[in-house]
């Protein structure tokens, strides 16, 4: 009976996939790049626990255990590197996370399409500006002679300031500069969302005297929270991958104390020094801690809200 049960449910898969094939061609792409980019390299790994040499390749090379998981612990900088980039995950977390957000709904609150537009466009612009034009910029605005900011401060009576290189300043330069890079373009998804909103809960909350802060806060933000939360999820499971690019241009021998993080040391020591298997040991323990912090949120988040990935 089971079997049978099993067959109908089968066939009645089949059917639905060959109905709609066109759209199962049009995802064909994406999965082919997610499987030869993301899936495939994983088999990499092995490297992590092996001491790899290129003339012997992947598998021929001996096995090592957990000999530079342990090196890298023992390494006299591993703690500093390792807390930088908790730092600066939960600082940029804490502070990127709701301007999205904040800004979507906002700019949904605009009823001038125009200047809707508008803004939308201008603010997503930058997303698509290459991290070394964005380094280059922010060192051009921040030079210690020429810079209008030091310019500005020294016309208020202060001395030039070495942003670029003071290890205070290393963390806000690189918050503040993702937000303004990928505030627009990370508010998108909760643009669409809002978009899904009937505009007769509005129409119903002005009748009954409703503000439109409080229409902000009980309809719009309310009815796009199980975005949000996911939004949140996906966002803590690369809480500690942080791109090498920017951390690696903004880096100098002054601000080392607060400019290493992983994603540097990983690229120093793999790329630049050939310790493949070291540099690929560090990596995957930062997925790994990764991957930790995406089921512990998971699940908190389907206990609270009962809104989680899986």
């Amino acid at each position: 009976m089971n079997a049978q049960i099993h067959r109908k449910q089968y066939g009645r898969g089949i059917k639905s996939i060959l109905r709609s094939w066109q759209l199962y061609v049009l995802l064909l792409p994406a999965l082919v790049w997610l499987i030869v980019f993301c899936y495939r390299p994983m088999y990499g790994l092995i490297i992590a626990f092996k001491d790899f040499r290129i003339r012997q390749g992947i598998l021929a090379s001996p096995w090592a255990g957990l000999k530079h998981f342990k090196h890298f612990f023992s390494t006299y900088n591993a703690k500093n590197i390792i807390l930088n980039t908790v730092i600066l995950s939960v600082e940029n977390l804490l502070i990127s996370f709701p301007i999205p957000v904040i800004f979507a709904l906002l700019l949904n609150s605009v009823e001038n399409g125009r200047m809707r537009k508008t803004v939308q466009t201008i603010s997503y612009a930058p997303y698509f500006v290459s991290t070394v034009v964005i380094v280059s910029i922010m060192q051009t605005i921040l030079a210690p002679s020429t810079g209008f900011v030091n310019l500005f401060l020294q016309r208020m009576g202060s001395s030039p300031i070495l942003f670029t290189s003071m290890p205070q300043y290393f963390r806000p330069l690189y918050i503040i500069s993702g937000i303004w890079q990928s505030m627009g373009f990370n508010a998108i998804i909760y643009l669409s969302a809002l978009t899904s909103i009937s505009p007769e809960y509005h129409e119903a909350a002005k009748i009954d005297g409703a503000s439109k802060l409080q229409r902000l806060y009980h309809i719009d933000f309310k009815l796009i929270l199980p975005t949000v939360v996911i939004m949140f999820i996906l966002a803590i499971g690369k809480l500690m991958t942080l791109g090498y690019e920017k951390a690696y241009l903004l880096q100098s021998g002054m601000n080392l104390a607060t400019s290493e993080i992983i994603s540097t040391y990983v690229y120093k020591t793999g790329l630049m020094n050939a310790q493949y298997s070291f540099s690929t040991a560090v990596s995957l323990f930062n997925s790994l801690i990764n991957f930790i912090l995406l089921m512990i949120t998971n699940i908190i988040t389907k206990k609270i809200s009962d809104i989680s990935l899986f």
